[in-house]
Formats: structure tokens, sequence, C-alpha cells
């Protein structure tokens, strides 16, 4: 790979960590506000997940990946690529959870996880 390809690569990847704090925002604000109102954590978690999806696809559609294809191909893969996500994170709430760590440690040990796994996907398949 040549130095400006890793260079642009590094930019990509530092907007992708960037964005994801405005999504990480939407997702345990959501999740927050639904704790507090009595919902369970995982389904609260998932609520969150959806309203941060919707911060992220905007922001990486916008501002992080060059898409070459239109945005409803690209809210369609994302879409798919949500599903896939959303279940990896509740797998991985639920994990924790079972394994005794509370749930905000446990919820962001998934978010650090998915974040590699979720670069990947957009990069290479959801906004090429």
């Amino acid at each position: 790979m040549k130095r400006h390809a890793l260079v642009d690569e590094a930019r990509r990847f530092t907007l992708h960590i960037v964005t994801g704090f405005a999504a990480v925002a939407a997702h345990y604000g959501m999740m927050a506000a639904l704790i507090a109102f009595g919902v369970a954590p995982i389904p609260a978690s998932s609520v969150g997940f959806g309203a941060g999806a919707i911060v992220r696809f905007t922001l990486a559609y916008r501002h992080v990946f060059d898409p070459t294809l239109p945005v409803a191909h690209s809210g369609l893969r994302f879409a798919v690529a949500l599903g896939a996500q959303a279940l990896a994170n509740a797998a991985l709430l639920a994990t924790g959870l079972a394994l005794g760590i509370p749930t905000w440690p446990s919820q962001i040990g998934a978010t650090v996880l998915m974040t590699f796994a979720n670069y990947a996907a957009y990069r290479l398949w959801v906004f090429r």
C-alpha cells in the first residue's frame, strides 16, 4: 500500500472514530433514558443502537467514506450490516451481563469490540 493510501485510510479510520462518538452519544443517551423509565438493559440498548445507527449512517455517508453508490443503495447495505451489528451488540451485552459484568461496562466493551468490525464492513461493503 502506498504512503498516500495509508494516510487516506488513517484519515478515514480517525473520522470513523470521531463520528462514532456522536453515534455512541445517541445510543447511550437513548439507552440511559429508557433505563431511567424502567426498560430492561438489553431492549434499551437495542433501541439506543437504532438511534446511534441513524447518526452513524448520516455522518459516515457524508463525511467519512467516499461512497460510489447512491444513498438508497448504501442505505440498504447499511441496514443489512446494521442487523448483524445489532445482533452482535445484544449478544456481547448479554454475555457481559451473564458473566456478572455490570450493564455499562458490558455495553462499553461491546462498543469497543464492534468499532473495528463496523469499520471493516462499512469500508469494504456498505460505502464502497
